[in-house]
């Protein structure tokens, strides 16, 4: 008889296996993979300060998975390494940014208590697995055409990290940068990375609503608004059409704004679900946020007094775009 799917057992495996992946991605056991070749487990965690034991089993669990191959205390690249290893970030996200969500899930889908802030994030471990993302799968569509845009000072709307502005003031010595972010978490992160690499003069990140934005001075002389992973945090549709008209206003000198965000998947069976779309829509679904279609977007465009430049996709998740919008004259 042939097996058709997952076995529970693999898939009771495989649940542990994503925690591992984030585990091993923190600890550095992906780098010393992917650069040095076999490891030796146990020499590998107290070079680390690392528990022995939970390291073999962290190493199984990533076995499991075919990430890794065990013999003993060595541990090699599995077929899946390769793999695991370009998609680690979006294992972080779902187990160490997402974990209380989806842990507390019993909980957080009750009517009863879905009121006022019912779930809880780590938007510090968010921030840092969407740095990797945006890396990954972000940017290699927005570089190409940020670099054909004429711009001396830029505003990141759910700035995160910090890495975009971090990136573009240094490929562009003259340009300025300001990262607006809701979360006490990504703000602290976007700090520390910004004065690390010395572009405190350069760039300042202060906290916001991207829904809620009033005018401020600093808004002013803004001509390039960049905003990645949130736009449906402007849904439904009629704040989405109310929050893209208060941008044009607060920022009066804006020349282009790229907007990249995941749409809500449409075409896919159930057990074909690429990889963390699934988790993306789920997430969201549980937090109460609503993902448009990407043919939701096109007429909200429009109606807000924005023309839409450009449209550009982007593969993870799936059914990801970023917008090239102008104020329409």
């Amino acid at each position: 008889m042939n097996k058709v799917g997952a076995t529970i057992s693999e898939v009771y495996n495989h649940a542990l296996a994503a925690s591992a992946i984030s585990a091993a991605w923190e600890v550095g056991a992906f780098d010393a993979l992917r650069e040095s070749g076999p490891l030796d487990a146990e020499e590998f965690a107290a070079e680390r300060g690392l528990d022995v034991a939970s390291m073999h089993e962290l190493f199984r669990a990533l076995a499991a998975a075919d990430v890794v191959t065990r013999e003993g205390v060595k541990v090699r690249p599995g077929p899946n390494f390769d793999e695991a290893d370009r998609s680690k970030s979006l294992f972080h996200w779902m187990t160490r940014g997402c974990g209380e969500l989806f842990n507390t899930l019993p909980d957080l889908i009750r009517v009863e208590n879905r009121e006022g802030s019912f779930y809880r994030r780590d938007a510090a471990a968010i921030s840092v697995a969407c740095r990797e993302i945006n890396a990954e799968w972000w940017d290699p569509v927005f570089r190409p055409v940020v670099n054909g845009l004429d711009f001396t000072y830029v505003a990141d709307l759910g700035c995160g990290s910090g890495e975009r502005l971090i990136r573009l003031a240094k490929s562009r010595p003259g340009v300025r940068g300001l990262g607006i972010d809701a979360a006490d978490g990504a703000i602290k992160v976007a700090t520390h990375a910004v004065a690390e690499e010395g572009l405190s003069d350069r760039i300042s990140i202060t906290q916001g609503d991207a829904t809620k934005l009033e005018p401020r001075a600093e808004y002013a002389g803004v001509d390039l608004l960049t905003s990645f992973m949130m736009g449906h945090d402007f849904w439904p549709r009629a704040e989405a059409v109310a929050s893209l008209r208060r941008i044009r206003e607060v920022f009066p000198d804006l020349k282009h704004f790229l907007l990249a965000d995941a749409t809500r998947t449409t075409t896919y069976a159930d057990s074909e679900m690429p990889v963390f779309s699934m988790a993306f829509e789920f997430a969201h679904a549980v937090m109460g946020d609503y993902l448009p279609t990407l043919e939701e977007w096109g007429p909200v465009f429009e109606e807000a007094g924005w023309r839409l430049a450009g449209q550009h996709p982007i593969s993870v998740p799936a059914d990801s775009v970023m917008f090239h919008l102008v104020p329409a004259s």
